[in-house]
């Protein structure tokens, strides 16, 4: 009999970009669930969700707070990084942007808080020393972090979070959607910064990339086959978790070293997102939900998903 395999192992959570969608009410979320208490039902099925609020504006520590509450110990936010700094002042002269973005609540999720998001826009080509500044004047951790928050200008003032907080490690990752990055210049660049390079599906619109170049993989699957609104068919998920196991394992990184992977589904049009999350979870079964994990060899999402869709 072979022995079990007890190889460290990277760990992988799965979940959703944003969880406030009007088309998931009476569908993922039971009808009669206050608004307010949608995250805690999210909280209570998967491990993470990616903040994406936070991209189109900053948000007040008062919202942090209550997300950071909504959710149990073990859960994680990604945050998605600020939108002025990546489409407004395309990576340069960030520094004021980036205090503020970090003075806005961000670190008052505490041991909550996962990686950062910074997705770049498709006009935003690969410029190796732009990028280069840009990585060197990201935070490492949140003591950094808190020491450029304190750099806010007085724009913030009255709605900043700047309380002491342990020390702890922060992950970034890079969304770039510009042919140019598939450079292996770029691949290296990152590396060099322990940034990840977001693997990203999205229909075929953007690259895709996929080389490992940080401590960890970060997957965005905005849709196979319509962007934001197309869902995922169970062989396609079969794929997705036969992908997400070689990066845990180790198997699929050029060192061999496990990797923690975080995979956010961003099809929300339709409501595919959150039940594409389920099913996925399912499959790698890491979910917490007793409901979701009994599916991981049953295959009762698939059915519970098609009866859903069937059904509106």
């Amino acid at each position: 009999m072979e022995a079990p395999d007890e190889r460290p192992r990277g760990r992988a959570r799965v979940g959703i970009s944003g969880w406030r969608y009007k088309d998931w009410r009476g569908d993922f979320y039971p009808k009669g669930l206050v608004q307010r208490r949608e995250l805690e039902f999210v909280g209570e099925r998967m491990s993470t969700v990616e903040l994406n609020g936070s991209f189109y504006s900053l948000q007040r520590p008062g919202s942090y707070e209550r997300w950071r509450d909504a959710v149990p110990d073990d859960f994680v936010f990604a945050v998605k990084g600020s939108r002025y700094i990546t489409h407004m002042l395309r990576l340069q002269g960030v520094e004021v942007a980036m205090a503020n973005f970090l003075a806005s609540g961000v670190l008052a999720l505490g041991p909550k808080l996962g990686p950062f998001l910074w997705q770049l826009p498709e006009r935003q080509e690969f410029e190796p020393d732009v990028l280069d500044r840009f990585l060197s004047a990201l935070p490492r951790s949140t003591g950094e972090a808190l020491a450029l928050a304190r750099g806010h200008d007085e724009r913030m003032a009255g709605r900043t979070w700047l309380e002491d907080v342990p020390d702890a490690p922060l992950r970034h990752a890079l969304e770039p959607r510009a042919e140019s990055f598939d450079d292996p210049a770029a691949a290296e660049l990152l590396r060099q910064h322990g940034v990840a390079l977001t693997v990203a599906d999205t229909a075929g619109r953007w690259p895709a990339f996929g080389q490992v170049t940080a401590a960890f993989v970060y997957v965005r699957l905005h849709g196979s086959r319509e962007l934001y609104a197309s869902g995922y068919t169970p062989d396609e998920l079969d794929a997705w978790a036969d992908r997400i196991r070689g990066w845990t394992s180790g198997a699929s990184a050029p060192d061999g070293v496990p990797r923690d992977v975080y995979a956010y589904f961003d099809n929300d049009i339709n409501g595919h997102a959150p039940h594409d999350a389920l099913a996925l979870a399912a499959r790698l079964e890491i979910s917490t939900s007793p409901v979701v994990a009994q599916a991981a060899t049953t295959g009762a999402v698939e059915r519970m998903r098609h009866g859903v869709r069937r059904a509106r």
